[in-house]
């Protein structure tokens, strides 16, 4: 038989013993801090990784020493402590080495419902966790006497084992250390920790503690305490205590024996019961505060009125509440502002900056999709833009739900308070406009559209009918029945002082994708640097405009078209003048119009009949026009710089309108030079062909007017082809602002409307490793973006590098930009915030 040797190399914790987070843990490093701030912490050893390791393979050691470090009759808890606390691990098993002969010590000395109860917790935690018996077996109803419990559970135990419970405390310890061990190794138990970030080979370390019990005579109970609440992080004396009790059942135990911490009308408080103990948490929860630099829940047991301090782990908090405590401890010089910075994830004020459905409130999942723009709204199912536009002048708030939005469905967008589509992925139209305009969207939901019949038939077999009400909530990607409370955003002084913080460092631009004077005013109060994409074709499907638009693309002749573009000219001016009023002193790219013209008509028989009422024209007009425009793969069609030099006419009108917009602009305000972007570019010679035309009416306009501009013209590199001959392209560009979404599309061939039918497969199965529409392809698309970027500065030193599509929102893809040496990213205003503050902490990752 192989000897036992002393192969754990476990370490009592002092106040010089080598604990580090990353051997044995954060939990052991964290012990080790309360006992240098000389708080009452019972003996701990810390058992490192590598022991941890050596125990799960099977391998022996020397119980006897572990057990001899607590003295003569000991009760202890083991508890895990692995390197990040939301990695999980097994669960804590208290009172290990109780047994008969200490269960008789403890009636004599705590009364035996203390020793009863202490006995029975030890028996149904080894019963189920280390032996794996059926957990039914040791489960009692709260009315049977605890003496009567624990004899079933000691006869049950023997039941099922054909063995007397064990009574050697050195075996129980033994037992519950190897089997921890070895369900941290198990594949359960690793797949569970890597969905949580956790690496395949993370380590756990072990916490043996001597037990404070927490029952018996005089004061004795559980509990937990902080400083702040942890929905909101103000300040707030808050927990939760409770007589006879151990562990953390002062927290997920019912209400009997249960006390306030404070002073509470609703019933008796620790406060009132123990002053002095009260005091003296208060105090160490302040010191902890301090010297831990983080708002910390302190676990404490009290044994005849003695206090005991377990454990201290961060307090639990919403994103709200994480935003604020990192700022006030910064504001009060407990930690640096750059480690505020730090200290909340970029990603989470996208959930501050809008209504969000309240997470504690009931809901009824009725249908589960991709999260494609955050945000909460409550409001009445409608099925079209007309209907939308009809509920919003009634001041009634309604969801637009479609099979999949088009460009046609902007107006209808635009009255909804939110957005729920059948099909689409992270970079559908949908998606994308309802994240401009920072409506919750959901796309690709488990629904099926009934057009005919008005219905929306959910996965379960139930229906819903137009007007019923639905809560969407497009942070969690899910539609819910009914309405559900909301919590309002957050833009308070946490936040705007720790944006303060972030710009102060950050040293790349962020500019926002605004197509409208209502987008542009949002991204100015979210502080963009400018506006870094305005599709001018998001203007064109306002109010009358649209009918404008529908007559230029019907006319037959030169003259008919110039006379309704002619029309468009004002329209236009008009909508300039304002995006610069708003965003005066501050650069304003304007994209000239991109998409195909079919997307500006009826895609049914019954909008094609309203439009031949329209436009006075036979339905087969209006029919053979639409059949004409249609194209096998619209997206790579007749669209962008090739509409514009096919249709000259469009661009030439912009381009007046836009240099309009900049005089009048001059005469009231700081002066603009706009940007003017050339879409869709494959090669050098559409650049010179659109710059020629655009030079040419800026001319024009100068010598009209009397008055002197400047402007900027440059291209968005969305065609794999443009960024291989951007050192040609760059020649005669000012800017090249790399359009990343349709450059994915192009680059992998793959349709972003229709990805998200497979991407999900795609994702688990390893093809790829995330969305490429939601995170940047780097080794793809990103290669693109650098050989781009390297050809176009070798031709044109001084020529602007920018991302303007939704990746520019994505901390990881500002990385790389940021890496690359991009001079800034743009995208939509909402995101803004998050963009800026992942620049922040860029910088303060490279500093370290």
């Amino acid at each position: 038989m192989q000897q036992e040797s002393d192969i754990l190399g476990f370490t009592r914790i002092r106040r010089v013993a080598p604990i580090a987070v990353n051997t044995h843990g954060g939990r052991a490093k964290c012990l080790q801090r309360l006992i240098r701030l000389d708080l009452p912490v019972p003996e701990t050893v810390a058992l490192s990784f590598d022991a941890v390791h050596h125990l799960a393979e099977g391998q022996r050691f020397d119980k006897q020493a572990l057990l001899r470090v607590f003295g003569d009759a000991p009760l202890l808890s083991v508890r895990p402590s692995s390197e990040d606390p939301d990695w999980g691990g097994p669960g804590a098993i208290l009172n290990i080495g109780m047994n008969d002969a200490r269960h008789a010590e403890l009636t004599a000395s705590h009364g035996a419902e203390a020793a009863d109860a202490l006995y029975l917790r030890f028996v149904q935690s080894f019963a189920v966790h280390v032996e794996r018996l059926d957990p039914e077996l040791f489960e009692f109803d709260t009315s049977t006497p605890v003496s009567e419990a624990l004899k079933s559970a000691l006869e049950a135990h023997e039941d099922e084992t054909g063995e007397p419970f064990p009574q050697d405390a050195a075996e129980q310890l033994g037992q519950v250390l190897r089997s921890m061990a070895r369900a941290w190794e198990g594949t359960t138990a690793r797949l569970l920790r890597q969905a949580k970030g956790a690496p395949a080979d993370a380590g756990l370390g072990l916490i043996v503690q001597a037990m404070a019990l927490g029952v018996g005579p005089g004061e004795s109970g559980a509990g937990v305490i902080q400083l702040v609440d942890s929905d909101t992080g103000a300040p707030l004396i808050k927990g939760r205590y409770k007589r006879q009790s151990q562990g953390r059942e002062a927290v997920s135990g019912g209400e009997v024996d249960a006390l306030y911490l404070t002073r509470d009308t609703r019933g008796p408080s620790l406060e009132e019961a123990q002053p002095e103990i009260f005091a003296k948490l208060v105090e160490i929860s302040k010191k902890c505060r301090t010297r831990l630099r983080e708002e910390m829940q302190v676990e404490f047991t009290i044994e005849n009125g003695k206090l005991s301090i377990l454990d201290a782990v961060r307090v639990p908090r919403s994103s709200r509440a994480a935003l604020r405590i990192a700022v006030q401890l910064a504001e009060d010089g407990i930690i640096p502002r750059t480690e505020a910075i730090t200290r909340v994830p970029a990603r989470s004020l996208t959930e501050l900056l809008h209504q969000q459905v309240d997470p504690s409130a009931k809901r009824d999942v009725i249908a589960q999709g991709i999260a494609a723009s955050p945000g909460g709204a409550v409001g009445r199912i409608v099925f079209n833009s007309s209907v939308a536009q009809s509920y919003q002048s009634r001041g009634e708030p309604c969801i637009l739900v479609r099979r999949e939005t088009t460009p046609e469905d902007i107006r209808g967008m635009h009255s909804s308070v939110g957005i729920l589509t059948e099909r689409g992925g992270v970079t559908s139209h949908a998606a994308v406009i309802a994240r401009g305009m920072g409506v919750p969207c959901v796309v690709g939901a488990s629904m099926r559209i009934n057009s005919r019949e008005r219905t929306l038939e959910l996965a379960d077999g139930r229906k819903l009918q137009e007007g019923d009400l639905l809560t969407l909530d497009g942070s969690a990607g899910v539609a819910l029945l009914g309405a559900v409370d909301m919590l309002p955003p957050v833009k308070d002084h946490w936040y705007l002082k720790l944006m303060e913080w972030a710009d102060a460092i950050r040293d790349i631009g962020v500019r926002a994708n605004a197509d409208t004077p209502m987008d542009a005013a949002l991204a100015r109060d979210f502080k963009a640097e400018g506006i870094g994409l305005c599709r001018t074709e998001h203007m064109f499907f306002e109010g009358d405009r649209l009918t404008v638009m529908r007559e230029m693309i019907f006319a037959s002749r030169h003259e008919d078209r110039a006379e309704a573009i002619a029309r468009l000219l004002p329209m236009q001016r008009s909508d300039f003048i304002e995006l610069f009023r708003i965003m005066e002193g501050l650069p304003v790219c304007i994209r000239l119009f991109d998409p195909p013209l079919h997307e500006f008509l009826p895609s049914d028989r019954e909008g094609a009949k309203e439009l031949a009422e329209a436009l006075d024209l036979p339905l087969s007009d209006v029919t053979r026009r639409i059949e004409w425009l249609s194209e096998f793969n619209p997206m790579l069609g007749m669209r962008g710089v090739r509409l514009g030099i096919t249709f000259p006419e469009i661009y030439e009108m912009q381009a007046r309108a836009i240099f309009e917009a900049t005089i009048e602009a001059n005469k009231h305000g700081a002066p603009v030079v706009p940007e003017i972007m050339i879409p869709l570019v494959s090669a050098k010679r559409e650049v010179e062909l659109v710059k020629t035309q655009i030079d040419g009416v800026a001319a024009a306009v100068r010598t009209e007017n009397g008055a002197e501009f400047t402007y900027r013209l440059g291209v968005m590199v969305e065609t794999p082809r443009a960024a291989l001959r951007a050192g040609d392209i760059a020649q005669n560009a000012a800017f090249l602002s790399f359009g990343t979404n349709d450059l994915t599309q192009m680059a992998y061939g793959l349709s972003r409307d229709d990805a998200g039918r497979f991407m999900n497969a795609y994702v688990q199965q390893g093809v790829f490793p995330e969305d490429p529409f939601h995170m940047l392809d780097f080794e793809g698309v990103g290669e693109l973006l650098k050989i781009g970027a390297e050809r176009g500065r070798l031709a044109r030193p001084d020529v602007t590098v920018a991302v303007c599509g939704e990746h520019g929102g994505n901390p990881e893809s500002i990385a790389f930009c940021r890496e690359a040496g991009f001079d800034y990213v743009s995208c939509s205003p909402f995101r803004v915030p998050v963009a800026r503050l992942a620049a922040a902490q860029l910088v303060v990752a490279d500093a370290k």
